[in-house]
């Protein structure tokens, strides 16, 4: 379609995201807001979260094909607008189609009358609108300007870590057959997340029905500069075992915690190892999260404008009470990369990347969180954890020591109700607190960490972004989806490994 007035050119992907890319809204109207979000499906037996965006279009996401099955019109896809006046339910395959559903003919307004270019593009690049072809796509070359071509090739699944790299040819993630795999095998795949021989942990074999689609396995010789583009289909795996990657050792508190005071309380050494205090130029405070020994995770917003500059930040690690800016304990930064998707208006991708000029040495109270795996996700009500040096109530100034607290998540849906947030949560973001107020993240905690606790692991949930004052009632802590995140993650730490 075309936005009104500004004729710009709106891809399917773009209509009823959430995300407002004309001026005039023309391309999040008449959507659907009764579907719940961000989840529209779990597929069986893995319980992947599926998009709307994923269901019916052509790409098989879920093991099974949960996704793609039923997708004659016997058994609609959900709604992907309502006619004005009427309200009538239209699918994604209904807009633009030629054929006018809607009375008064919304779903074939703004429709763009140029012809696909032949070959039909598989994809196009963020904010270039590049056309990517289905061979472009995962072949090691990196064809967008921001990666997108080359993101989600390879991926760590679910909490026992399961690698999976994806086969254009098959449209499908296929497991990696533990077959003769060994450690150099491992530390071969973890280089495509941008963690380095040193940080490699072990690797571990798992017992996997079989897979309908295939397996991928990797041979010696014969290795690209990717492991993604270095294995090889195969329908069988002999061992009937698939591999099962640990490339950090990560999220393991030395100090069990166990209290869950309302409001918050003092942290003790060794609880929460991978919380960072991000200093700049003695004048800003902001937290952050440890996730390999040279890579911080904070919030864009606090490395926005004239923050963005590195030398400026300091990186203070393994300590209870907050340093002074000019502690000779502090690391250097060399590298800020802000999210390009990052809206300072609506905080939208509110995640950054800090580099640091020298590796951290882990040890009792420094130690990385993990990032959370694709397929991982946590219901409203969990428990989650948060931890900073910021103000104890709205208005405060920062702790002079590291405090915590246990707040549980909301679902976005209630979180977006219109007492609440009235709709400003999006797909990038995720609510935790109570709506009864009285405990929340404040001012100098932004950037920092939100995780839980899953199979004996701390997993990286979100980092602090936003929110309506502190403890408000109604008004939760709002923070960065960490799991929106993983393939920009991955790909600046291989890009800059």
């Amino acid at each position: 379609m075309y936005c009104s007035y500004s004729a710009q050119c709106i891809y399917s992907y773009q209509i009823c995201n959430g995300v407002q890319d004309c001026a005039y809204g023309d391309d999040e109207r008449n959507c659907a807001t009764t579907t719940p979000s961000p989840c529209q499906m779990y597929c069986s037996y893995t319980y992947t979260c599926i998009h709307a965006y994923q269901i019916c279009n052509g790409v098989q996401d879920c093991a099974y094909g949960d996704d793609e099955r039923n997708c004659a019109t016997t058994t609609p896809s959900p709604c992907q607008m309502y006619c004005s006046y009427t309200y009538t339910c239209i699918h994604a395959y209904q807009i633009c189609n030629g054929v006018q559903d809607c009375a008064y003919g919304d779903d074939e307004r703004n429709c763009a009358t140029t012809t696909p270019s032949t070959p039909t593009c598989q994809m196009y690049c963020s904010y270039t609108y590049t056309c990517i072809h289905a061979y472009q796509i995962c072949n090691g070359v990196q064809d967008c300007l921001y990666g997108d071509d080359e993101l989600n090739c390879v991926r760590l699944y679910g909490a026992d870590s399961q690698l999976q790299v994806y086969s254009t040819l098959k449209s499908a993630w296929l497991p990696v057959c533990a077959d003769n795999w060994n450690d150099t095998y491992g530390r071969f795949a973890c280089q495509d997340f941008g963690f380095n021989g040193s940080s490699y942990n072990r690797y571990n074999t798992l017992m996997s029905p079989y897979s309908p689609v295939g397996y991928f396995k990797l041979y010696n010789g014969n290795w690209t500069n990717r492991f993604y583009t270095s294995v090889q289909n195969s329908s069988f795996c002999l061992s009937g075992n698939v591999v099962s990657l640990h490339c950090i050792s990560c999220g393991v508190s030395n100090n069990s915690v166990t209290s869950r005071i309302v409001g918050g309380t003092y942290a003790n050494l060794g609880n929460w190892p991978w919380q960072v205090s991000l200093q700049y130029m003695a004048r800003v405070l902001c937290g952050g999260s440890i996730i390999s020994p040279r890579w911080i995770v904070t919030a864009a917003h606090c490395v926005y404008g004239s923050y963005s500059s590195a030398p400026g930040w300091k990186v203070f690690a393994g300590t209870l009470t907050l340093p002074s800016y000019y502690d000779p304990s502090g690391y250097s930064v060399e590298r800020i990369i802000a999210h390009p998707g990052y809206n300072s208006s609506t905080n939208d991708n509110d995640i950054a990347l800090m580099e640091l000029s020298n590796e951290l040495t882990f040890g009792y109270s420094i130690q990385p969180v993990c990032l959370p795996n694709s397929g991982m996700f946590w219901e409203a009500g969990t428990t989650n954890w948060i931890s900073g040096w910021g103000s104890t109530y709205e208005g405060g100034s920062a702790s002079t020591y590291l405090r915590y607290a246990a707040v549980p998540l909301i679902d976005s849906n209630v979180c977006n109700k219109t007492y609440a947030y009235n709709g400003q949560i999006t797909a990038s973001m995720i609510c935790a607190g109570y709506l009864s107020g009285g405990v929340d993240t404040c001012q100098g905690d932004s950037g920092g960490p939100l995780v839980t606790q899953t199979n004996a692991t701390w997993w990286l949930v979100g980092d602090t972004s936003w929110g309506y004052g502190c403890a408000r009632a109604y008004k939760p802590g709002v923070y960065g989806n960490m799991t929106t995140f993983l393939d920009w993650i991955y790909l600046q730490m291989r890009t800059y490994s």
